[in-house]
Order: C-alpha cells, then structure tokens, then sequence
C-alpha cells in the first residue's frame, strides 16, 4: 500500500470523523430551541445521517473499519436503530474479491494447483469480511469443507487502521475526556494483528473445541459445566489460508429461516453465553469476536450453536481469571469489599473512594440483556444513571461542570480486560438482535463459581500454604494447628485466626484459609474478620473507661447524662442497668429489619430511636440479653457523658494505647477494604437449629426460631461495605484475632497494657496506620454540666480529654518478674478493683442481677471450683468469633472466623487451648454442652 494511500486513508477517516462530531455538537445546540414533540425527530435524521456516512467509509476503506462496523451492528442495546439497521450489511455481505485473486493465494500456500487440492470449489463465497472470505468446497478425497482466503493486502490496510484509529480515539479523550478509550484501542492493536495469521486461529479453534469438549477422545468424561455447542474440525491450514470442515448452518440474521426450522432463538443465546462463560471463567481461552456473523445454528434437531473464526482469542492468567469471576460474583451478592479487591487485583485503579458507584457501574456491566423493542428505554435508563454518578463524582470532587467533563474516574485500566469488556458487550448486542432476554447473573454463575471454588476448596490437605507461614510460638500452637487442619478438611473453616496470651507474652498467633467464598487470598494476621457481637465487650469497656476517668458514675442515671432519653418511663434507668443488660429496653430496635435494616447506618437516627424507646420491664428486675439496643445505647452514653465522638474514644481509650492501630474497628475507614475477610455461613450447622430450644434469658425477638432467618439474612447484609463502614456499636466491630487477643490480655491484668506483641508476626501488629472515621454529625451540646466544670473542653470534641485526665492515660506501672527487666508499662485503667467491675462481682456485686449470665457489660464465667465466684469474662459474636480472658490464670483469648456457625469450631479450639494449659474452660463455650451459646453472646 502505497503513502499516497495512506494519507487518502487517514484524510477520509478524519473527515468524517469531525463532519459526525460537529453535526452532533449542532444538533445539542439547536435542540435547546426545539419543541419538545419535534427533538425525536431531530435526533432520528441525525442518526440516520450520520449512520449513512459511517457506512460508506466502512464500505469504501474495508480493513479494521469492517470490524468495528461489526461491532457496533451488534450494539442494539446502546446504539440508535438507524446504526444497527444499516451496519449489518457489514456481518458477512462485503463486496468479494475476485476469484482470481483468491485462487492465486491457495496456490502460493500450498504450492499445488486448485484441482490437486479439490473436486470442486465453488466460486461464489459463502460470506465475504474484512480479512478474509469463506468458499464451500470438496477436497480430493471426497470431504466437504469450507476454506477460509486472507484477502490480499489487508495486513497493511489493517495495521494502518489501527493507527488511525488510535489517533481518532486520542482526539476524542482530548474533545470529550469523559469518552476515554485508548486503553480499548490498546489492547485491540496489540490483539488484532493476531487475527492475520491462520496458523494461529487454527490453534486457537483446536484449543477451544478441546476446551468445550466438543472432540471427546476415549475415555474421556464430560465436565458439569459442559456446554452443547458444535465447533468444526480444523483440516489444513497456513498463514493465509485455513481450511475446515464443513457444517450446514443457519445464520443468526436469516429469522425466516430460523422460524422455518423451529429454532428456539432463547435456547441458542443462553447455549452461546453458556459458551462464552465457560470459555472465559473455567478456561482463561476465549473468542473475543463474538458477533452475529461468526455463529451458525445446525439445521438438524436439536439445533445447536456452531461457533466460527477463532482468530480473534485471548489468553488470560490464572489470576486474571479469578479475578473476573470475583468481580462477577461480587456483582452477583452485591460484596462491595470483594469488588473493590478484585479491581485492585486485576490492575483496575480508580481516583475515586465510591464503592457504591462502582457496584452500579458493574451491575450495569452484567445486566440483563433485553430484547431490541426495549432497547431505547433501557439506552435512556442507562443515560439517566449516568448523569447521576456524574453529579455525584461533581459533589464529591467538588468540581466545576467544565472540570467534570474532564475528570476521568478511572487511574488505571488493564488491558487484559478491554476484550472481555467487548465480549460481554457484543453478547448483549447478540442477544437483542435475536430479541431475547438473556439473565447473565444467572448463566454465567456455575461457570464463575467453579473456578474460584476449585480453588477455595482446596482444603490444608492439598494446600500446604493454608495455614499462613509463621513460625510456631509454642507446643500448644503446633497441636491447635494439627487441629485446625482437621476441622479445614472436614469443611468447617473457611478462613480463621487464633491469638492467646499466658502471663502477659503471646504463645499462639495463627492466621490460617482464606478471605472468603468467592475470595482464594490466604488470611494474614492483620485480616479483619467481623466479629458481630464480641463488639460489645469493647464499647463496655469503653463505658468502664470513662468511669475510670471520672466522666460518668455506674450508680448515675443515664436520663442525667443524656437528657433525650429522659421520656417513656426510663427517667430511672441508670448506667449499670445498661451494662447488665436489665434496662428492659431489650427489643428496642427489633422491628429495624423488617422496616428498614439500613436504619442501622444511621447513628443519629438510631439514638433518637433509644430515646423513644419504651422499656418492656422495671429495670433491674430481669436480665434479657439486649443483642442490638446495648451498643446504642452505650454508644448515646458514651458520647453524651465526653463530649467527644464514639470512634474518638475508642482511640484514645484502647487503641493507641495497645498499639493494635489498624487491626481493630468498630465502623471501617476507606482504605482497607483489601484486608478484609467476607463472611459466610455454614450451611449444615444452620440446619442443626431446628434441634435447638429456646433459652428464657433471650429477648422474644431473638429466640431460635427466629434464627434462621435471621443468620441467612446476616451474611449477605454485613458484606456490603456501606454496612462495614457504619458505627454499629452492637456488631460491627471489623478486627483481627491478635488485636482482640491483646485488649482481653491488658483486661486480665487490670489494664496494664502487655509488652510488645510478638516480633514472630508478619506483618507487625500496629503497623497499619490507624484512620478513624467520624460519621455522627453532631457534637451534643445538651450533656452533663458537671464534666470538667463547663461544656468549653466539649466543643472542639477532637481534643483528648483535658489536663487530670491526660496524666491518668499515660499512667504508668513497674513491671518486675521472671525473664523480664525491669520495664514501665502503660494503664489503661487506675481502679484496682476494675476486674471486678467487669464482671460484677465484689463492691459491683449490688449492681448485678443475682447470679445472671452477665456482669457489667461482659458474659461472666464461674470457677470450676464450686465456690460461685468468677474467674473470667468475655463476649462472643453471632458465628463463632469470641474474645475472653481468664483472670485468675492471667490467659486471654481470641477466635476470628468468616464461616458462621453455631459455635462448635470455636469450642473445639477453645477446649484445647485450655486443656493443654490447664486453663478451666470458659463456661458457655463448651460445644459439647451448648453449642449454641457462642452463637449469641
């Protein structure tokens, strides 16, 4: 191809391209001054002007341009009817080259004369396209087949489009920055050259057909997710000229005939997609050129998709694929946290912090398909999303509407992506060209479910990575490993971590499975695993903090505190009814669920629900657990009586003091969504509920009965990151084992903080910055006077607490004692007697009800000894993570798991960890006695 044409090329690309542009920028002007009645019209000759216009040069310039007219025929979805009427003429119907030409190409790759490769060959071509056209014909020994010519030339005509292209689509970023595809036009240059070599395709259409088990060899079973799909037999073939054998189809465009032959058009498209699913999800191999004109359909019952041309296939890694199948499935359960994670594995980095954004733009990505009548109201629908996340990106950036237009969200794109992108996209164009509705979260599931299940179970016993590579701290963690690897093996971990502390120094840290279902990442020590109520055990002790600092009295009523929560008969509920779960408000917030769950992300809202409330007993006089009001309402206390915001407290009480920044949350930040673990539910201990009684010291509301529901309902709602991010203060708590661990380690020694955590773990505890979240709206203003003389020190409300108190954080004690120097160790607590607080025992004892399961704010244990007295406390989380200490034997405690249970795998490790010390077991976390117990405490 001569420079003269060349340029004539480029000049003709690039004047059409700018006469389309400029009469579609007129068009927006005039239509301001338009009657509203006339705008469609307005936009219908336009469309079909410019459709005109795209079409000749297509037909004139051939090359590259074909396949991009091929594409955008199949965008029914997207593209105006005038577009897809005219462009698909351009399917398979190209003017043919002449049969010289085509004849003298045969020859020259196989080196013999037309009649020694065939009986027959037939002059008119069976379809003409942009690289090459197809004749029928019949080898020597008698074979139909069909042969496959390059047109001559065309690798110079295809690689100058492309740079054509490319220049076209740097001109649009810089016109309209919002309409950004180099990194499509990147891939597609890197890719299409591919297409020019036959050697390569017939590889590709062998490696496919093997794939989908369309040639099974002897012996050989079919997989469950095999698909009925016919692929023709490769014969021959050389860089030019391919020759295959030959199968009598139906063309997808051809609706006559497919009605006359009964074809069922929904059956076809779901077995193409099902093609397609298994070709990306299980094999990491697929076509990425899937229009109307490369599929067939048999003539003969049952009528089968035959897939064609292969020259267009991409190749992606292991990783690649599994993160499409968690970006998928992710899509599917709604799993913002999973969906962010396998954008950042894939390469995919965006500007902005907008998970829910993000999950509109992907479910827009695996939509529905819908049949062409629908089209223009769904084009409109998805133009309306759009220019509500654009106003969104607008408010959040701050940006004015010039600044906006050329904001681009996307930092990074990978391009092993831009094929699997058009993929999908050509798909839904098939789909709506054959006028069918095509449920992809439902036919592409099986396909991306398998190849991260493949992956995820596979258990320890074929995974020597599953339990994560740290060295051992001691003979009882080498033993709970052995056990951990049983119960892996036997399906009831998915992902877990254990830490335990003796006498102040850590012998067990173990993190061991993975993040979550549909997430193959091994658990690290820092994961965060949602603990769900062992989060009370931290807001009680932020409560028993502020006691400790002089901001609040357990005998005090909490109507003095917070005045709000004065009115419906609750003007003598005083603080320690609260933490001993007998204000009587125990199911406050119960109907939240069925009214609206998301109410539970508001915190203001919520207080204002507490302060309505109503109590259901005299307080005192009953202890009922209170599972979801407890944390409102010692988060309203907690607020009121510092003046300062929840998370402030929480940092300033435990978290910087224990040096767990980073590794323990009540309310995530933005920022460590990869850390992450999603929480699931085991499925065979949910069916042992039945088997269970009600318990008489639960609230009516949370009785077994009610807990299937209510645990299949859990997982999927505390997954969706906005839920993550909300300060639950009953349930949200988002930490690591080691974390849990170290608090329940400082509570055992009456708040002397322990030395360092253990320099055997990997990434070292502490070492994530901690970036607290602030989301109440307001600092309260109506609180107690008394505090610090005056409400001043409240305002600012992001100062520490003032002067007396500051001395008190920092207080300090002597640490003496065997294969220890002589060290200072920070208090989080001055009150020697503050264990026996925790636990309501002692001086505390008269703020208890009589010998009930919890004391003030934590489930409480007895000795074993008979005596009555109490040796430890500590609070579990609905599915089996729990957090505990044993006073007496200065042991503390914490299991974090994603795979909710009753609690029998919590018991289980529990039980060996105390018998291999000599550590009374826990009441209440014996599986063999009540299993479960664990689950709701």
């Amino acid at each position: 191809m001569g420079w003269g044409n060349i340029y004539r090329r480029r000049l003709r690309v690039s004047t059409v391209a700018l006469i389309i542009y400029l009469d579609y920028k007129f068009v927006q002007q005039i239509e301001k001054w338009t009657n509203e009645l006339k705008r469609t019209a307005l936009w219908e000759k336009a469309h079909e002007r410019n459709a005109k216009r795209v079409l000749s040069l297509i037909i004139k310039l051939e090359g590259l341009w074909v396949k991009l007219g091929q594409y955008l025929s199949t965008r029914a979805d997207v593209l105006p009817e005038a577009y897809i009427s005219l462009l698909k003429q351009l399917q398979d119907s190209l003017p043919p080259r002449p049969l010289k030409e085509v004849c003298w190409t045969i020859q020259k790759e196989f080196g013999q004369a037309m009649d020694d490769l065939f009986t027959d060959f037939v002059e008119e071509p069976l379809a003409t396209a942009s690289i090459a056209q197809v004749h029928r014909a019949k080898l020597i020994n008698g074979q139909d087949v069909v042969v496959k010519v390059q047109h001559e030339g065309v690798r110079a005509i295809i690689l100058e489009d492309l740079k054509n292209a490319k220049s076209i689509v740097e001109w649009i970023a810089w016109a309209e920055p919002q309409y950004d595809f180099n990194p499509m036009i990147d891939e597609w240059c890197k890719e299409a050259p591919k297409e020019l070599d036959f050697n390569l395709e017939a590889d590709n259409t062998r490696t496919v057909s093997r794939n989908l088990g369309c040639k099974m060899s002897p012996g050989e079973s079919y997989s469950s997710n095999r698909v009925n799909v016919l692929i023709p037999e490769v014969i021959q073939s050389t860089k030019s000229v391919l020759v295959l054998e030959y199968m009598d189809g139906i063309r997808l465009n051809d609706s006559a005939s497919l009605e006359a032959f009964g074809v069922d058009n929904q059956n076809i498209v779901e077995e193409i997609t099902r093609a397609y699913a298994h070709q990306i999800y299980v094999d990491g191999f697929f076509n990425g050129d899937p229009h109307p004109g490369n599929f067939l359909v048999s003539k003969e019952a049952p009528h089968l998709p035959i897939l064609l041309d292969f020259g267009l296939t991409k190749k992606i890694s292991s990783s690649m694929k599994q993160a499409l199948a968690k970006m998928f499935l992710a899509s599917a359960e709604g799993d913002h946290v999973a969906l962010l994670s396998a954008m950042s594995e894939m390469g995919l980095r965006l500007r902005l912090d907008m998970p829910e954004q993000v999950m509109e733009m992907t479910n827009v990505f695996f939509r529905s398909s819908t049949p062409a009548y629908e089209a223009q109201q769904n084009l409109k629908s998805l133009t309306e999303q759009r220019e509500k996340n654009v106003k969104v990106i607008q408010e959040k950036m701050q940006l004015n509407p010039k600044e906006v237009k050329r904001f681009n969200p996307v930092d990074a794109f990978p391009g092993d992506i831009v094929i699997f992108g058009r993929v999908l996209h050509l798909l839904r164009g098939l789909s709506t060209t054959m006028n069918v509705r095509i449920v992809y979260l439902d036919i592409m599931r099986p396909f991306a479910e398998s190849v991260l299940q493949g992956n995820i179970n596979r258990g320890p016993a074929a995974n020597v990575q599953w339990i994560y590579n740290t060295l051992v701290h001691s003979d009882v963690e080498a033993k709970l490993r052995q056990l951990l690897f049983e119960l892996g093996n036997n399906d009831k971990i998915l992902g877990i971590q254990v830490c335990a502390y003796k006498d102040g120094e850590v012998i067990i840290d173990t993190a061991a499975g993975v993040l979550g279902r549909y997430d193959p990442r091994p658990v690290q020590p820092d994961t965060l695993f949602s603990v769900f109520s062992a989060t009370k055990g931290i807001a009680a002790g932020m409560l028993h903090w502020l006691v400790d600092n002089g901001k609040l009295k357990l005998e005090e009523d909490v109507a003095n505190i917070w005045p709000e929560f004065r009115r419906n008969g609750k003007e003598h509920i005083k603080v320690h009814n609260i933490l001993n779960h007998t204000s009587g408000l125990h199911n406050a917030l119960a109907n939240l669920r069925a009214e609206n769950p998301l109410l539970m992300t508001e915190w203001d809202e919520c207080l204002k629900r507490m302060e309505l409330s109503v109590p259901e007993t005299e307080p005192g006089k009953q202890q009922l657990y209170h599972y979801l009001s407890f944390g409102w309402l010692c988060g309203g206390i907690i607020e009121h009586a510092s003046g300062k915001k929840f998370q402030e407290i929480l940092e300033e009480a435990f978290i910087h003091p224990l040096k767990i920044d980073g590794e323990l949350y009540v309310g995530i930040p933005p920022g460590v969504e990869s850390r992450l673990a999603t929480l699931t539910i085991d499925m065979d201990d949910l069916k042992k509920l039945s088997e269970m009684q009600n318990r008489p010291e639960l609230p009516s509301t949370f009785q077994v009965n009610n807990f299937g529901e209510f645990t299949e309902f859990l997982p999927a709602f505390f997954n969706m990151l906005n839920i993550r991010r909300a300060i639950i203060p009953a349930a949200n708590g988002h930490c690591s084992a080691r974390a849990l661990a170290r608090y329940y380690a400082a509570l055992a020694d009456g708040g002397v903080v322990p030395p360092p955590h253990s320099s055997l773990s990997n990434p070292p505890l502490g070492s994530h910055p901690h970036i607290p979240k602030f989301p109440s709206k307001k600092i309260h203003e109506k609180q107690k006077g008394k505090v610090d003389g005056s409400n001043d020190a409240r305002q600012g409300s992001y100062t520490k607490i003032a002067n007396d108190d500051d001395v008190k954080c920092s207080r300090s004690i002597r640490v003496t004692g065997e294969g220890s120097a002589n060290r200072e160790r920070s208090k989080m607590f001055s009150n020697p007697r503050v264990q026996e607080a925790f636990m309501g025992v002692g001086e505390y004892g008269n703020l208890c009800f009589g010998d009930g399961t919890f004391g003030l704010g934590f489930r409480r244990f007895k000795s074993k000894d008979g005596d009555g007295s109490y040796t430890g406390f500590g609070h579990s989380g609905m599915g089996g993570s729990t957090g505990f200490c044993d006073v007496r034997n200065r042991f503390a405690m914490a299991v974090t798991v994603n795979k909710m249970s009753l609690g029998g795998v919590t018991s289980k490790i529990v039980e060996l960890v105390c018998s291999e010390l000599n550590v009374p077991l826990p009441e209440g976390l014996s599986g063999s006695r009540d299993i479960i117990r664990p689950l709701i405490n």
